[in-house]
């Protein structure tokens, strides 16, 4: 799995270094489109995806939210302001395996620090839950890791969403969520391979679907929200990141 981890990873560094003030989120998706098709072997796992939590097939190749909008962004016709702060998420199969990683970043210099301090607890909150993904822990052990991590910065944490096993398709079980309780479900075992994926919103746990595209979640109250993700292998060596960004 880790070409299609790295593969991931790389498209992500590229996106978020050319991300710019005027950037429309149709050219994100259009960039990932001509980085799959010069892939052999590469295909997307959103495009045509139709889960039950989404209304139709999924018509994109990336997820971009913007804001208030954390989870699911469908690409539209909109230019990137000076301060917003985006997420990208990106699943993609090569050779019949998925890899599957999430950021989130400021764009511009209009840069609020309470973003900046969602974003870094999305990502301690991740690293933190990484650390708990040992042979012979168990789900609860990471859940409960991010969920500490964001209390301890005054998020309120989701449950409806959260990470999940990873291999042949992007979402397979377990699920991963982002609260639980030490000590508690399944037992991680070496060659299980998971997403954990953080996501915060700054003052509720709320969330609801736009309209407009039937995908898009965004906070109830209009509170802007941040989400990270790398997929991970449980070794007998301990958690490994597939989807480095190297």
């Amino acid at each position: 799995m880790k070409p299609a981890g790295r593969f991931v990873g790389s498209i992500l560094k590229d996106l978020k270094a050319q991300t710019k003030v005027g950037t429309n989120l149709l050219e994100i998706d259009d960039f990932v489109r001509q980085r799959i098709e010069s892939r052999k072997g590469a295909e997307s796992c959103y495009v045509d995806y139709a889960p039950d939590f989404g209304t139709g097939p999924f018509t994109h190749y990336i997820c971009t939210s913007v804001n208030d909008a954390v989870l699911h962004g469908m690409p539209y016709d909109y230019s990137l302001k000076d301060g917003d702060l985006l997420t990208l998420d990106l699943a993609i199969s090569v050779d019949g395996w998925v890899g599957d990683s999430a950021i989130s970043f400021v764009v511009g210099n209009a840069i609020d620090p309470e973003d900046l301090r969602l974003i870094k607890c999305t990502e301690d909150a991740l690293a933190a839950g990484i650390a708990q993904a040992q042979p012979g822990n168990r789900l609860g052990d990471v859940s409960q890791a991010i969920g500490d991590v964001a209390r301890s910065q005054g998020y309120p944490v989701n449950l409806e969403f959260g990470g999940h096993g990873v291999g042949h398709v992007m979402h397979g079980d377990p699920f991963v969520m982002n609260d639980g309780k030490a000590h508690h479900g399944y037992k991680l075992r070496p060659g299980l391979v998971i997403a954990i994926e953080p996501w915060f919103l700054k003052t509720t746990d709320e969330i609801y679907q736009d309209p407009r595209d039937g995908w898009t979640l965004r906070s109830s109250d209009g509170s802007r929200g941040a989400h990270s993700e790398h997929t991970i292998a449980i070794t007998d060596d301990g958690p490994q990141i597939l989807t480095v960004r190297e």
